[in-house]
């Protein structure tokens, strides 16, 4: 795996409980590191585009995960790099 230097801060990292309990806090750490290094999973391309531009512009960023056929996490990076929260999917 190439390594990829951190592109912006995460602010506090957060983890509802439903994304603690379906992925162990080891699995969410490396999912967290990618996305603060630019790989942004099974993100479409459009909002691949759009977290490119956010880290230029200071916007939200996200990223999606698929974990398993039945989990998948999202990821959301505030404008102001306060915070990053991990999630499941059908939570947003």
């Amino acid at each position: 795996m190439q390594y990829r230097p951190v592109r912006f801060p995460t602010g506090e990292v957060r983890a509802t409980m439903a994304a603690l309990a379906n992925v162990s806090k080891e699995k969410l750490i490396r999912l967290v590191n990618r996305h603060i290094r630019g790989d942004w999973g099974d993100t479409c391309m459009a909002d691949q585009k759009a977290n490119e531009q956010a880290i230029r512009d200071g916007d939200r960023i996200l990223s999606w995960y698929q974990i398993s056929g039945k989990i998948r996490i999202l990821i959301i990076t505030e404008a102001d790099r306060s915070a990053t929260t991990i999630m499941l999917a059908d939570e947003y």
